[in-house]
């Protein structure tokens, strides 16, 4: 069972003082969280790209990078790529360059991205939005498998007999489907055999199960061994010393973030009673001391079938000294504590 860490690299108000950090400060920051991640023994972490003023990271590769060459062990993933409006060229030999940095620590989490600034940045329409994804999937997965591409699609120049440089430490490069819980991306996972990431954000983390089935069967009627194939889920969450301690800390920013995005999606209004409601032991926010976070991943592990956990932390902008003690408590409390239950329920199921 693998226990990470997820990460937009925001740069909202600070709640409580309107302050706003810059982007360069939010992105040293990450990667002091990243390096104290590996540190503290965690298995991976994940930057997501985004291209909007209320987030640093643009470009996850180059993120990853910076704290490659700082840390020993742990796995290094975009979360997500926002494919659709990539080149999946560029997007390849950044992780390739990446895993050579890492020695072969990097994996690609392509997904479509909950935002939607990369379209009309780089020239796309969002009337192509499912044809982008396909199309650029299928060009991705080719040079991942040889060096020398030719390939032909609708959105992109043609390539013929071309070397793709330079290649990975792995082969091949990870390459992971990220999904929000939409049927068809489930089912594209499991017939391609690629690991699943699914964003579970809201609702009962119980309704994903179905979903994970569904991904089985589609790999398996695929001609794909299941027992390789990782899933991995995405959850908003907190850890501090005790439980108030973190709902108290982690409800602000992440209120003022849910209201902004609310605003621009046509949500209604997020208040404590609903952030108290997703706390519970069956909603999806995993907050509260490690105790209590260790007990939902292992009711999530056990019910859904999840074999990678990774914490969203923060959602909205928080002081870095509590994202550093929150990613510490993760690793030294809550991972231990999930890895050992874990061991011991699947030894009494052999």
């Amino acid at each position: 069972m693998e226990i990470g860490i997820s990460t937009f690299v925001e740069t909202t108000p600070d709640v409580h003082t309107g302050k706003v950090i810059s982007h360069a400060q939010r992105l040293r920051n990450v990667v002091e969280e990243i390096v104290l991640a590996d540190e503290v023994g965690l298995d991976v972490f994940g930057v997501g790209e985004h291209h909007r003023e209320d987030f640093a990271a643009s470009s996850p590769a180059v993120v990853l990078a910076a704290a490659a060459s700082q840390t020993n062990r742990i796995r290094l993933t975009s979360a997500v790529t926002v494919l659709s409006s990539a080149d999946p060229v560029r997007v390849f030999q950044e992780f390739a360059t990446l895993d050579g940095i890492s020695n072969g620590r990097a994996e690609i989490m392509a997904g479509r991205g909950s935002f939607i600034e990369s379209f009309p940045l780089f020239g796309y329409n969002l009337q192509d939005y499912d044809e982008l994804f396909d199309e650029k999937l299928e060009l991705l997965l080719k040079i991942r498998e040889s060096e020398k591409v030719t390939w032909r699609g609708g959105h992109r120049p043609a390539i013929d007999n071309l070397g793709v440089y330079p290649r990975p430490e792995q082969d091949p490069l990870p390459v992971w489907i990220g999904s929000g819980g939409n049927m068809q991306s489930v089912i594209r996972a499991g017939k391609l055999g690629l690991p699943l990431v699914l964003a579970i954000i809201g609702g009962s983390p119980m309704q994903f199960a179905p979903l994970v089935d569904l991904y089985k069967r589609a790999a398996a009627q695929a001609g794909h061994d299941i027992s390789k194939l990782p899933i991995a889920s995405h959850s908003h969450g907190f850890v501090a010393e005790d439980t108030e301690t973190a709902a108290d800390k982690f409800f602000p920013p992440t209120q003022y973030v849910m209201n902004v995005i609310g605003r621009e999606r046509g949500w209604g209004h997020y208040d404590r009673s609903a952030f108290d409601q997703a706390r519970s032991f069956e909603g999806a926010l995993y907050v509260g001391d490690s105790e209590t976070v260790a007990q939902k991943i292992i009711h999530l592990r056990k019910n859904v079938g999840i074999t990678r956990f990774m914490l969203h932390v923060p959602v909205g902008s928080m002081p870095h000294a509590d994202v550093m003690k929150a990613i510490e408590l993760l690793g030294t409390e809550v991972a231990p504590k999930v890895r050992e239950e874990i061991a011991r329920w699947k030894g009494e199921q052999v």
